[in-house]
């Protein structure tokens, strides 16, 4: 019983001395702002999706994209001309795309939740946005096919394109 009273008033000793905890102006901002989404959802309502064509276009997208498709890379210039650069198998990788994801769960700590990390797109990999692309070409003097990289905008097609 003496124990126990012992650890009462530690325990009562304990959270006198922590003091209350100030909010940051970002905690501020991020309350007030979620106080606005929850107002517009509310107030607004989530769409009425019924059919899902947009979901079940990416999700063709993604199954053709997982195939070896032989496809045409292409360059524009500045006029809307295009120039081939070369056949290719498959579509271009933007340069940022990563096989693993770099980042990790940061709990701060006064935070209530983790940081919110990247999650990966349903192919596994985690895109970002990059002026760069790999493009796997197919060398024109043997029958390999070698990554190439393009930093101007580059256009992949699963057919020929021709000027318009």
């Amino acid at each position: 019983m003496k124990l126990l009273m012992i650890c009462a008033a530690m325990s009562a000793l304990t959270l006198a001395s922590c003091g209350p905890v100030t909010q940051s102006s970002e905690d501020i901002q991020n309350n007030q702002q979620e106080q606005a989404n929850k107002q517009a959802v509310q107030t607004v309502g989530f769409p009425n999706i019924v059919n899902w064509q947009e979901k079940r276009t990416l999700k063709q997208i993604y199954e053709l994209r997982d195939t070896a498709l032989r496809t045409y890379a292409y360059t524009q210039d500045l006029n809307g001309r295009y120039h081939k650069l070369c056949d290719s198998i498959g579509y271009g990788i933007p340069n940022s795309t990563q096989f693993t994801n770099p980042n990790q769960v940061v709990a701060g700590y006064y935070r209530e939740n983790s940081d919110v990390i990247a999650q990966a797109d349903p192919n596994g990999l985690y895109s970002s946005q990059s002026s760069g692309t790999w493009v796997l070409c197919k060398d024109p003097n043997s029958d390999k096919n070698m990554p190439v990289y393009v930093e101007p905008n580059v256009i992949v097609s699963p057919f020929p394109l021709t000027q318009g």
